[in-house]
């Protein structure tokens, strides 16, 4: 825990309330261009398909076009939820041969595979995945939406016509990177400046600097009038599966014709007085109604006992995740390349959708006709043979996204979080805070978390009394850490909650562009 942190600096957020729709998102004008969305009379999966392509101009390193994800879907008209996968996978011309481990141990990045020489499986275009995130969006849209997609597309156009903005929070997030962008010639060409990050500002003056996004919004163009089509199998997808081979990668127009977005019958996690729908299969959802399922073997602790639970319920759930999904746990030293949104409209429909690159910046590579930042998938697998999630041409990657909706106490919410690892503990604890101790948002979103997720060790929120940071010391090594701007030590999520007569929404109270915005009137 860094002793420079300030200790007398609190930072809160006010939840937002509306009788209307709202959207809660990690960037304010992607919560914004969905709520307009509302106004116009737009379903909750309008305002998504505006959301997550805005999120993808304005905070391109953390999702995008090339990537994947799933959601969950409420459905008010007749009481039921489904699961939309647009998970990513491997290529089919994947060649294990170009992945041979270094033998210098474990590697960097998000998980601790064995490193592969020239970390081909984190970064570079050989760690890009097949995407399938656009078709996500136009699946659901396709089913639910009332508003013509042309139309919900033309907010990201205009943004990226305009290019992002670059405030402190941008130039501290690129200069994070630098040294990785540097290496391909089409990122330094986005997003450095002279080879450096970009200075939006000096000791007491604010300047002007934009992101070069006109690629970027040629393609959001093309596909605002073609759809997912134009990327999965037609010209758009054709032209970015050139820049990756070009690049050294194995992306085909074939590959994206096939990988399309999936409806799946919800995983149901009863709970208590409560009721959880997550996502099935190769996500966070399996292993959140382990650690649910743990809790309720108990009894409603009170609150400081409460954290206890939590820690044995996670080290459970994640021992079955690492042995039965074969995912070998991650390092918690790095953060993930995510963001979640979630929407509710004034008929009550609900979104929980988290869209991802995996790593911050991805793969660290853009193709240069797209404007498109590209994935690294590939680091989703374990590059050693004969383990249950090893590398395989074609195979589909093991997430940690976790959208989850849930009922308890008479009111209905969508959750998630961004924040790799840290994401299935955050949405347990969140979930639990609202179903086990009554809780609002506000308070749930301000309530202090732990983190534990695949490790032996636990980190504690420094706001959490003594006698809880002794109790968790007692049943594992526990880190000590301050919620922070950067790096956020316990994901970052955001929700909204219908009560039936009013909603409500909220994003992580650390997050600098995080809101929740009402649909105007």
């Amino acid at each position: 825990m860094s002793d420079a942190l300030s200790r007398s600096m609190e930072i809160r957020k006010h939840v937002v309330e509306t009788d209307r729709g709202i959207v809660a998102a990690q960037h304010r004008q992607a919560a914004k261009a969905g709520a307009e969305v509302l106004r116009a009379g737009g379903d909750a999966v309008d305002a998504a398909v505006a959301c997550g392509f805005v999120c993808s101009v304005l905070e391109p390193w953390m999702s995008g076009p090339a990537g994947g994800g799933a959601a969950m879907h409420w459905r008010a008209d007749s009481g039921e939820a489904q699961a939309l996968n647009f998970g990513m996978r491997a290529p089919a011309g994947l060649r294990l041969e170009d992945f041979p481990l270094s033998g210098d141990g474990q590697a960097g990045d998000l998980f601790p595979w064995q490193r592969v020489v020239e970390d081909r499986n984190a970064s570079g275009a050989r760690a890009v995945a097949v995407p399938a995130m656009v078709d996500g969006l136009e699946a659901a849209h396709r089913r639910w939406g009332r508003l013509p997609w042309a139309e919900l597309l033309a907010p990201a156009v205009a943004h990226a016509r305009r290019g992002m903005e670059i405030d402190w929070y941008a130039a501290l997030i690129i200069a994070s990177a630098t040294r990785e962008l540097a290496r391909d010639a089409d990122a330094a060409a986005l997003f450095l400046s002279e080879g450096h990050y970009p200075r939006p500002f000096a000791w007491t003056a604010l300047a002007e600097d934009r992101l070069d996004q006109s690629a970027m919004a040629d393609s959001l163009d093309i596909l605002a009038r073609e759809g997912a089509a134009a990327l999965h199998g037609g010209d758009l997808g054709a032209a970015l599966a050139r820049d990756v081979r070009d690049k050294g990668g194995y992306l085909s127009r074939e590959d994206l014709a096939a990988n399309r977005a999936r409806f799946h019958a919800p995983l149901p996690v009863p709970y208590r007085d409560a009721l959880f729908h997550v996502m099935p299969g190769l996500t966070g959802g399996p292993t959140f109604a382990r650690a649910m399922g743990h809790l309720a073997e108990g009894s409603v602790p009170r609150l400081d006992d409460a954290y206890p639970a939590f820690a044995k319920a996670l080290f459970a759930a994640y021992g079955e995740r690492l042995c039965g999904m074969g995912h070998d746990g991650e390092n918690p030293a790095t953060p993930g390349c995510t963001t979640h949104f979630s929407v509710v409209d004034r008929k009550g429909n609900m979104v929980s959708h988290t869209q991802t690159l995996l790593s911050l910046f991805g793969a660290k590579v853009v193709s240069p006709t797209t404007g498109f930042l590209l994935n690294n998938g590939i680091m989703w697998f374990d590059p050693e043979q004969g383990r249950a999630n090893s590398l395989a041409p074609g195979k589909p990657c093991l997430m940690n996204v976790c959208p989850i909706l849930g009922e308890t106490r008479g009111r209905r919410f969508a959750l998630g979080a961004s924040g790799g690892r840290k994401i299935v503990g955050a949405v347990t604890q969140i979930a639990a805070f609202l179903a086990d101790h009554g809780m609002d948002l506000e308070a749930a979103f301000h309530q202090p978390r732990i983190d534990v997720s695949g490790g032996t060790t636990i980190t504690a929120d420094a706001a959490l009394p003594a006698s809880v940071h002794k109790a968790l010391a007692a049943l594992a090594p526990t880190h000590v850490a301050r919620r922070s701007l950067l790096p956020y030590p316990f994901a970052c999520p955001a929700a909204v909650l219908d009560t039936g007569k009013r909603r409500y929404g909220a994003s992580e109270i650390m997050s600098a562009w995080g809101d929740a915005v009402a649909e105007p009137e």
